[in-house]
């Protein structure tokens, strides 16, 4: 084969999971792979490499918003769950009750916060978000974690990664987890972006 018909050409892969945990009793709740919004997540990616601003922001991870809306439960307790919002630029949450900062510019604080990690030669990064809601952070919470609906404002069943150009750039849905003073719940979103290349 001759050269002049030998491309390189590069592969961008993205994959991602997120671990609802409470970190005081190490108990697990949720391990979930998420969706992503490519559209969305391809003008993000693109935007940062060119430094370029969107109209009404930019475009880095800057808040994880959560809903209640990504699942139905009928009488049985039997759970139901949507499809995720990520084919349309414009996709949100079914139903968002809930939005943290996750910018450290503005938290200064890693427990609301984004960091890179590399281990070279890897041809992967991992961008992982840290969003940390505390036993007193969400006004308006029931005390106990004991709710008997799961339509409540802080009975989570589902959340996306915003830019601060506020797109949607991922959504997962899982099983319902309520948020209450007597617990503290955090949230590891893990993005694995992987680079290589395909000879064609």
């Amino acid at each position: 084969m001759s050269l002049d018909k030998i491309n390189d050409t590069s592969l961008i892969g993205i994959e991602g999971h997120i671990k609802i945990w409470d970190p005081d009793s190490g108990e697990v709740l949720v391990r979930r792979r998420n969706a992503i919004n490519f559209e969305n997540m391809s003008i993000a990616l693109a935007s940062l490499l060119a430094n370029e601003a969107g109209n009404t922001g930019t475009h880095h991870i800057a808040t994880l918003r959560f809903g209640n809306g990504g699942t139905t439960i009928d009488g049985l307790g039997n759970v139901t769950y949507k499809a995720t919002n990520t084919n349309s630029a414009s996709g949100v949450l079914y139903n968002q009750t809930f939005s943290q900062a996750v910018d450290e510019a503005v938290t200064s604080s890693a427990l609301n916060g984004t960091e890179i990690s590399h281990t070279s030669p890897n041809t992967y990064s991992d961008v992982i978000t840290t969003c940390t809601l505390d036993y007193g952070s969400v006004a308006g919470q029931d005390s106990t974690d004991v709710a008997t609906n799961m339509n409540d404002t802080y009975v989570f069943d589902e959340l996306a990664i915003f830019s601060g150009n506020n797109d949607l750039l991922t959504h997962v849905v899982f099983h319902p987890v309520q948020k209450s003073e007597n617990r503290k719940i955090q949230v590891i979103y893990t993005l694995r972006i992987r680079s290589s290349f395909a000879d064609l």
